[in-house]
């Protein structure tokens, strides 16, 4: 990771960028079992001055920026396909959005202490067992 003031500067006032404090410039390189390896960079912008934070804390806010990405974002948008479907019907979109998040939230807060299985695999199991669910919440066998 690198961290520089001085290109802020020059972004905060060229580019009008208000309150902008620092730039930073984080290299990923990620090696696979196979031997390969695949190399990223990834560019972000801080209202966090230099005396304000440190080095170590700034890359724990960039990993946990993507903690979250990869943690939510890539369930919803490589799993169930988010990014793809779209609704025609006015706010239709947004209570689809709004269920996902909730199955989400409710797959993640039922996990029986370690239960080291992905999100997948339990909503995976969910939907094998959805006629006994459905059973349970409206008490009838199906």
């Amino acid at each position: 990771m690198w961290a520089d003031a001085a290109a802020a500067e020059y972004a905060r006032r060229v580019l009008a960028f208000p309150g902008l404090r620092q730039v930073l410039r984080v290299d990923r390189l990620a090696r696979f079992p196979d031997g390969s390896s695949a190399g990223e960079t990834r560019y972000f912008a801080t209202s966090l001055g230099p005396g304000a934070v440190t080095p170590g804390r700034l890359l724990d806010l960039v990993r946990g920026h993507w903690g979250i990405e990869n943690r939510l974002h890539y369930i919803k948008d490589r799993w169930w396909d988010e990014d793809r479907q779209y609704c025609t019907r006015p706010g239709l979109g947004e209570r689809l959005g709004v269920l996902r998040n909730a199955v989400l939230t409710v797959l993640g807060a039922t996990a029986e202490p370690g239960d080291g299985r992905p999100v997948r695999a339990r909503a995976d199991e969910l939907g094998w067992a959805l006629p006994d669910t459905l059973a349970w919440f409206t008490g009838q066998t199906l």
